[in-house]
């Protein structure tokens, strides 16, 4: 399933996925320390994304409390799937062109560096244990 989220849709649910159940106010209060936005928008995102079953609601007195219905895997699959997509069109399928790319226009750490290095050997061991 592909979730199309904007950034602050991916920042709410990042919140909920963190605290598991939250009510309009206390996302409010979350985001508010990053970004000015009204609680009136919240409560309208958040009916938006229970209609396209991201999130769901329960009735706890006179508020409603929410819940994300999607696991931040599957919310990171359908992202990575998308950019793969759009990154496999815009470097035509060169994926050494692509990596090359992101390590000159980013902020890359050395420990950063020493991670990939461990993810590449690892992924050529599995390649050659596959190959036998």
């Amino acid at each position: 399933m592909s979730y199309s989220l904007t950034e602050l849709q991916l920042a709410m649910m990042k919140v909920l996925w963190e605290r598991g159940e939250v009510s309009v106010l206390d996302l409010h209060d979350a985001l508010r320390a990053q970004r000015k936005i009204a609680q009136s928008t919240v409560a309208t995102l958040l009916t938006r994304m229970e209609k396209k079953g991201l999130v769901t609601h329960r009735q706890d007195g006179r508020q409603y409390l929410y819940r994300a219905l999607v696991s931040e895997g599957s919310v990171r699959r359908s992202v990575v799937a998308e950019v793969s997509g759009l990154f496999g069109r815009l470097f035509e399928g060169d994926v050494t062109e692509m990596v090359s790319h992101l390590l000159h226009q980013s902020d890359v750490e050395a420990d950063d560096l020493a991670r990939l290095r461990k993810m590449i050997q690892q992924r050529e061991d599995e390649l050659k244990g596959g190959a036998e």
